[in-house]
């Protein structure tokens, strides 16, 4: 089932370094009103990724934007923006395969 908060998201990539929150604002607010834009950070350095997320007022806004403004050029790099998907569940100890079974038996040389 499909999250209704996820269908306002968009993933944007190949943002440039020099680019902050307000530049990302500005730039979505062009296709309908942003409601928040989150900054990832890479998880060992703590600098920004250069992706974010987008989360746009409506479902209509934020497929307007995808359209309107994947390819776009932002500040000094062409930015990709999609749609985001749902983050795949983790699984749990019981819910993963188990291993395959090792032939216990030894072979001659």
């Amino acid at each position: 089932m499909k999250n209704k908060a996820k269908s306002k998201d968009i993933y944007v990539a190949d943002i440039s370094f020099d680019a902050g929150e307000e530049d990302l604002r500005k730039l979505f607010s062009v296709c309908g009103t942003v409601k928040s834009v989150q900054l990832l950070k890479d998880k060992r350095s703590g600098l920004f990724s250069g992706r974010a997320f987008v989360r746009m007022a409506n479902e209509t806004e934020a497929k307007n934007a995808v359209n309107t403004l994947d390819g776009a050029l932002l500040i000094n790099r062409c930015i990709r923006a999609s749609l985001a998907r749902d983050k795949p569940p983790l699984q749990t100890a019981e819910a993963r395969p188990e291993p395959p079974q090792r032939n216990k038996t030894r072979r001659r040389r």
